[in-house]
């Protein structure tokens, strides 16, 4: 059993003024709010933020041939210091989208009667561009890896005491007192 799409979707598009006539074209300028768990693990797009799409609309021999950009708000964490990192993402969209399965690969996107659902072009060109390791400038020095300060605020002679491993055991033997009864 097939699952048809919604019409009522915002991600859903209909393609009916087009026809199966080759060579007739739409554009279509659209502000539309962003799925959910649209990211990867430090950044993403927040859900139901606006996403604006260009979209131009083409009936080919095959199908509906959908090409555009698309411009979304990014917000995550840098990866280097934990700030927030905020951002826009800008994608180019292409996908055509079959009439029948017999022209198409399983891999490939069929129209559901005059219906396109556009959202996994989307989600897929999206998160492919999405920094893996976002930063909230290129020269950010991260986290001390001794106490977890901000190296940017802890300063330039920022260090933490090395101890020898081989005399870590003798640490605790000597305090300040017993040094001082030694004068």
């Amino acid at each position: 059993m097939t699952q048809h799409l919604d019409p009522r979707s915002p991600w859903v598009i209909s393609t009916h003024d087009l026809g199966k006539r080759p060579g007739t074209m739409r554009q279509l300028t659209l502000a539309l709010p962003a799925p959910a768990d649209l990211g990867v693990d430090m950044i993403g797009v927040p859900k139901d933020a606006e996403v604006e799409l260009d979209l131009r609309l083409e009936a080919v021999m095959e199908g509906v041939l959908v090409s555009g950009t698309a411009q979304a708000p990014l917000a995550g964490e840098c990866a280097r210091c934990l700030d927030p990192v905020s951002s826009e993402i800008r994608v180019d969209l292409q996908e055509l989208f079959f009439y029948s399965d017999e022209d198409a690969s399983e891999e490939d996107s069929l129209l559901d009667g005059e219906l396109l659902d556009l959202e996994p072009t989307f989600r897929d060109a999206v998160v492919l561009a999405l920094p893996l390791s976002p930063v909230c400038r290129e020269d950010c020095a991260g986290l001390c890896a001794e106490c977890g300060i901000k190296l940017a605020e802890a300063g330039e002679d920022h260090r933490h005491e090395k101890i020898d491993a081989r005399w870590a055991s003798l640490q605790g033997l000597f305090t300040d007192k017993d040094n001082d009864q030694e004068k």
